[in-house]
């Protein structure tokens, strides 16, 4: 539907939260279709962009999601900050510990088994094992009977 607007258009939408995933997407949203001379209606809350009114209610909305998304990320890197001065570590933990990861190595180097058997060795997917096998070191395998291409 967006695509389909023209300037000179009014997009009307009952509420702003019919319009965009976010208030940072409206806010995009809404600098775009300005842009494009394309003006908005929103019925519940009385915005009409092409009202002096309505452009400065949209304003202040714009300016109060960029102080709340700032503030978001500032909270997020504080608490962040915090964690690791606690000596936490963020994210997933390895599927496979390190012993496991250099196991995994050792035997696709020696080529005793192929990827899946390490997988099912282990019990993880194959991509683990791929993500945790050393890509500096690690020299593609070909099919058997064939020779590595020289560069």
């Amino acid at each position: 539907m967006l695509q389909l607007l023209r300037p000179g258009d009014t997009l009307k939408i009952t509420r702003l939260d019919r319009l965009s995933r976010s208030v940072l997407h409206l806010v995009t949203l809404g600098a775009d279709l300005r842009e494009r001379g394309i003006g908005q209606h929103v019925i519940e809350q009385g915005i009409d962009t092409s009202t002096v009114e309505g452009r400065a209610m949209f304003g202040m909305l714009s300016v109060l999601a960029e102080l709340q998304r700032e503030l978001m990320v500032a909270n997020t890197l504080d608490g962040l900050a915090a964690a690791r001065a606690r000596g936490r570590k963020g994210g997933r933990r390895p599927s496979l510990t390190e012993d496991q990861a250099a196991l995994a190595q050792q035997l696709y180097d020696a080529r005793e088994k192929t990827v899946q058997q390490i997988a099912d060795l282990f019990g993880a997917p194959r991509s683990t094992v791929y993500g945790h096998l050393d890509r500096e070191k690690t020299v593609p395998r070909q099919p058997k009977g064939t020779a590595p291409a020289k560069p």
